[in-house]
């Protein structure tokens, strides 16, 4: 996950807060220094650290705070609003739009995984429905063709090349405009790296760019420099008019954040982190839900937005449908297994859950979980259609389970330990009965307004009872002081 030890120990710093009985400077103290710890262990530059550390202090005046205030909603919000100016350059970068014509050059130095990055732009954008198109105008590197080959013809995406040529720009051009002549909207250029900074290398780049008139420049970077960053964006920006930065190999080094806040401090917008080797492992940076997730406060409008884009059009009312009546049967844990598959990275999937710290789901345990839910559905591939639909648990017998565990070549242990998995789920899911849930847009809208009165509206009428009516949530809400701990009421908090 993405700064996992980080998002882990600011989310410790503010549980540690919250669970305090009163909140007095030495808590409010004791809570910063352990947010300024972890910030610098990640490698964030002391100076931007020790800004935040004032600027809070200032929001944070703990004398002129009124009585009623809510003292631990007023500190979270000035710690998320002050991780956020860190990460934000202040500036969108350029967008391109589908059906028009857009060429992206890639820049970077070599070994900053500039091959694959372009490959997951390309992957990301067909996705949603784009049709993109590479250019390899690396003749630098040995082996740098085959490898975009290779890519592309994994993602089943054309791409232009050669291994004769040796004049990069030409091989741009001539890219460029085939692919312009076939119609493609997203034309993206790979361009050499070298193994440091020199003259030959910006020599290149400001030629290829001149031939081939990008709208966007994106500069990729390798993570693990940190604060570096910086001179590294720097330097690039001067040569060529970088746009926009990707930041890559998130997932396993600490020094990630210091190269998040010096890119940030270039004022480069950051528009895509690489979050590992595969294909999917690539996610938007976008600041808010960034920092959100980080504080283990979720991002429910991103999870809303994978439901909509992972489940079909006409699959959603269903699925909405089933949520709200809270029958929940084995067929509907298959397809629901199948969805989170295909919403990628499992991890990433679940930091976007409110009350779900980044540390809930380790780095190295994403795979087991997958392996895990495809074993459910082996077993459940087994089952008969009565099975499948029935919301009787006592159906399920041993003669029943002996059957499916020969049908799937697994252990009885196994089929009975998927069957408590979805007793499990069926408890909460019967937690959604009459749960309204909103339709894609207004999903944001609701968690940045998230008060009483949208919750009476998405909250079941027996659960607003049970809470005790309007008045009640209200109180709840206030005593929460986040959507942090929303999930619990859902029993998204249940093990």
């Amino acid at each position: 996950m993405v700064l996992a030890q980080l998002g882990g120990s600011i989310s410790r710093a503010l549980q540690q807060m919250s669970n305090a009985t009163i909140i007095d400077e030495k808590v409010l103290n004791d809570c910063l220094n352990e947010i300024t710890r972890a910030l610098l262990q990640a490698d964030v530059q002391f100076k931007l650290v020790r800004d935040m550390q004032t600027n809070i202090k200032k929001i944070v005046n703990l004398d002129d705070l009124a009585a009623g205030h809510n003292k631990r909603k007023i500190i979270q919000q000035a710690i998320f609003n002050e991780l956020c100016k860190i990460l934000d350059p202040g500036k969108p970068s350029f967008t391109p739009k589908k059906g028009k014509t857009s060429v992206v050059m890639f820049v970077g130095l070599q070994g900053s995984g500039k091959t694959t990055t372009c490959t997951k732009y390309a992957y990301y954008h067909q996705k949603k429905g784009w049709k993109p198109a590479l250019v390899c105008a690396d003749t630098f590197r040995a082996g740098a063709f085959d490898q975009l080959k290779q890519n592309a013809t994994k993602a089943k995406i054309p791409f232009y090349g050669s291994y004769t040529e040796s004049d990069p720009v030409r091989i741009a051009v001539e890219g460029v405009e085939r692919f312009k002549k076939e119609n493609c909207d997203l034309i993206i250029v790979d361009t050499s790296g070298r193994h440091k900074q020199e003259a030959a290398l910006f020599e290149e780049m400001r030629q290829v760019s001149e031939a081939t008139k990008p709208d966007l420049v994106i500069f990729v970077m390798d993570s693990s420099i940190g604060q570096a960053a910086f001179d590294q964006a720097q330097a690039f920006k001067q040569s060529v008019a970088v746009g926009a930065v990707i930041v890559t190999k998130m997932d396993g080094h600490a020094k990630g954040g210091g190269a998040l806040s010096a890119v940030a401090a270039t004022k480069s917008p950051v528009i895509f982190i690489g979050t590992g080797e595969h294909m999917d492992e690539f996610e938007v940076f976008d600041v808010k839900p960034f920092v959100s997730r980080l504080l283990g406060m979720g991002d429910w409008s991103g999870f809303m937005d994978k439901i909509h884009e992972v489940v079909p059009m006409d699959q959603q009312p269903e699925l909405l449908q089933k949520l709200s009546e809270g029958n929940f049967t084995l067929r509907i844990m298959y397809e629901q297994f199948q969805n989170i598959l295909k919403m990628g990275p499992i991890g990433q999937v679940f930091s976007m859950l409110p009350g779900f710290s980044q540390e809930l789901m380790p780095k190295g345990r994403e795979k087991e979980s997958q392996a895990k839910i495809k074993r459910y559905m082996t077993m459940m591939d087994s089952m008969t259609n009565e099975e499948l639909d029935s919301t009787n648990p006592k159906l399920m017998n041993e003669s029943r389970i002996m059957r499916i565990a020969r049908g799937c070549g697994r252990p009885a242990r196994d089929v009975m330990e998927m069957l408590e998995e979805y007793k499990r789920l069926a408890k909460i899911w019967s937690k959604m009965k009459g749960l309204k849930i909103p339709k894609k847009g207004e999903m944001s809208a609701l968690s940045r307004n998230m008060n009483a009165q949208h919750m009476s509206k998405v909250l079941p009428p027996q659960m607003l009872k049970q809470i005790g009516g309007m008045g009640g949530l209200q109180n709840l809400m206030k005593q929460m002081g986040s959507a942090k701990d929303m999930m619990g009421m859902f029993g998204g908090g249940e093990k």
